[in-house]
This record gives C-alpha cells, sequence and structure tokens, in this order.
C-alpha cells in the first residue's frame, strides 16, 4: 500500500512544521503489526462511542479481527463502519480512522492472525472485519513537538 506522508495540524500544541522529525511508514507499519492487543471505537446507533480491545493482524494495509455476531462493536459497524482502531500503548501509538468491511475470504489474513495469536479468526457465530485506513497517524511521546505524522493511502 503506497502511503502519503505528512504532518498533521494540531492548533496550540507547538508541533515543528516541515518534514524533519516525521516517523517512516515502516516504523508505524511494524507497529501495527506487532501490537498484541488494540482497541475498537465504534459509534452505537444514538450516536455515543463505544470503545473494546480486540486483537488484531495487520495484513495487505489493512487491520483485521473477528468478534461474536451479537458483540456491540458489530452490530455498530452494521449500522455504521466508520472506525477507530488504535495499538494499545500511548507512548508510541498509530491510530487508523477507516471503514470496516464484513469479508469471507481473508486466507493471508487467517494465517497472519493465526500465527500472532495461536487462534483463529474464524470462529462459531462471529464475523471477520477488515478496517480498510482513511488516515493513519502516529507520534512517539519522547520526541511529541517533532514526531506526530499522517499517512493517507495514494489515490
Amino acid at each position: 500500500m503506497g502511503m502519503q506522508r505528512g504532518r498533521p495540524l494540531m492548533p496550540g500544541y507547538g508541533i515543528e512544521r516541515g518534514d524533519d522529525g516525521l516517523i517512516e511508514w515502516d516504523i508505524a507499519e511494524r507497529r501495527l503489526a506487532t501490537a498484541h492487543n488494540y482497541w475498537i471505537a465504534t459509534v452505537r446507533p444514538d450516536g455515543r462511542p463505544h470503545a473494546m480491545p480486540v486483537w488484531a493482524a495487520w495484513c495487505d494495509g489493512a487491520l483485521w479481527f473477528s468478534s461474536g455476531l451479537q458483540s456491540r462493536k458489530i452490530r455498530n459497524l452494521r449500522a455504521n463502519p466508520a472506525c477507530t482502531v488504535t495499538t494499545e500503548g500511548g507512548a508510541e501509538p498509530v491510530i487508523v480512522d477507516g471503514t470496516a468491511e464484513f469479508v469471507t475470504e481473508a486466507t493471508k489474513a487467517l494465517q497472519v492472525y493465526r500465527t500472532k495469536y495461536n487462534s483463529s479468526l474464524e470462529q462459531k457465530d462471529s464475523a471477520i472485519v477488515r478496517v480498510t485506513p482513511i488516515e493513519i497517524f502516529a507520534l512517539e511521546e519522547a520526541r511529541f513537538l517533532q514526531s506526530p505524522t499522517r499517512w493517507r493511502p495514494n489515490p
């Protein structure tokens, strides 16, 4: 996946301008691939947010996870596929704003997930979800003024 890198707009934080200190894509992608837990935020039908931890696999430029068909997050995503998924740590987070899609074919992602967790995405009465990024954001707390970086998929 080709990604266009730039500096996010963060008024009032004193973030440096220009490209010095931006995080390289391979670092952000490695964090997405190696995180153990992720937080997914969805929107309830009444507009309130809902956040829950999930296991996920980064594969082919998307995050993949599964959850029970009747879970709140799956019901929310069926009504509104917009979501945000983050790596669990706050010191070096990677945040994916994206769109969820329910899939039936996920052969490569299933293998990545199985290797990572010694478990399967495919479980009885569960949905497999691919979150395709619209925008990805990362930073490093130790370099807060220099590191905020945003990626958008190349058109």
